[in-house]
């Protein structure tokens, strides 16, 4: 007996097949084509698929400590849930990128000059990130820091929302640190806001044309992961938990601030996205919810 594709079928019953098609969903698929991952995410193993257990590059964890308190961070809730890793080295011999530092705020530590000399000495070949919120970044400071790549942390556009969301009044400060490394072509210069529905939806393109107006070079922008020990201060702070987890809206907030930068989003999420069909793209979600995070790296003597 012969097999009929639906299309061939419904031309036997004469009906004419008609496909379904959602201009969003192309408009979606055409943005994840098009744009890559950050430059952060280079020699990440979560850009191959075929690995089933990857992890991060490298850290160097300075300090858990921090002198915001964001409403998001899974920085401080490793620190209450005793899980934050001690300072020292994470990784392995001839790594290829290596982050200072994923905990706490690095540039606390009267160590990240040494630190950062002594990275710069043993791994010469590996690209050397800074991940900072930046309002301890002075002039005289990164004159005697030698980084590759820098991410600074802002999630609103404005100085009331800034202190909402980091429990710090810094904003003028983080505005500034942007504006040391953008003025420094040297270094990779990346903004990286979490993407907070409900909270700093319309702060991202204004985040965007800022940051492009101080010579920064790329904006990582983050999806939320929604730790359990902060579910109560993202809800008072009027977090929409339903959208947090729609990859659409992510996109969305992606395309808005491409009006103004080089906008890009996490590497281990957009290579999954890029297999993906339109329909399947403009309905997919992702699981936000975490209880705390946890390093997958070895810690080794450097």
């Amino acid at each position: 007996m012969k097999k009929y594709t639906w299309e061939e079928f419904a031309k036997l019953m004469g009906i004419e097949p008609q496909k379904l098609e959602n201009k969003e969903a192309r408009v979606l698929k055409k943005f994840v084509e098009e744009i890559t991952w950050p430059t952060h995410c280079n020699y990440c193993e979560g850009l191959d698929l075929s690995n089933p257990n990857p992890v991060h590059h490298p850290s160097y964890e300075l300090t858990p400590a921090c002198n915001h308190d964001c409403i998001f961070c899974y920085s401080n809730v490793a620190v209450k849930l005793g899980r934050a890793p001690s300072p020292g080295y994470y990784g392995w011999e001839n790594p290829k990128a290596i982050t200072v530092s994923q905990y706490g705020e690095p540039l606390l530590s009267p160590r990240i000059i040494e630190v950062n000399r002594i990275l710069r000495e043993r791994f010469p070949e590996a690209r050397l990130d800074l991940q900072t919120n930046g309002s301890l970044l002075t002039r005289e400071l990164w004159e005697k820091l030698d980084f590759d790549l820098v991410m600074i942390s802002l999630n609103a556009a404005d100085k009331e929302k800034h202190k909402r969301i980091a429990n710090a009044d810094t904003f003028e400060q983080v505005v500034n640190a942007l504006k040391i490394v953008g003025e420094d072509d040297s270094v990779r210069s990346v903004v990286r806001p979490i993407f907070m529905p409900g909270i700093n939806d319309e702060d991202i393109p204004k985040i965007a044309e800022l940051a492009a107006s101080l010579g920064i070079d790329e904006m990582h922008l983050q999806p939320l992961t929604i730790h359990e020990l902060n579910v109560e201060r993202l809800k008072k702070a009027g977090l929409d938990f339903e959208r947090a987890e729609s990859i659409r809206e992510l996109l969305k907030a992606a395309m808005e601030a491409k009006k103004y930068i080089d906008v890009r989003i996490s590497g281990c999420i957009l290579v999954q996205l890029k297999q993906m069909d339109p329909i399947t793209l403009y309905s997919v979600r992702r699981v936000a919810r975490e209880v705390a995070p946890l390093v997958k790296r070895s810690k080794l003597d450097i």
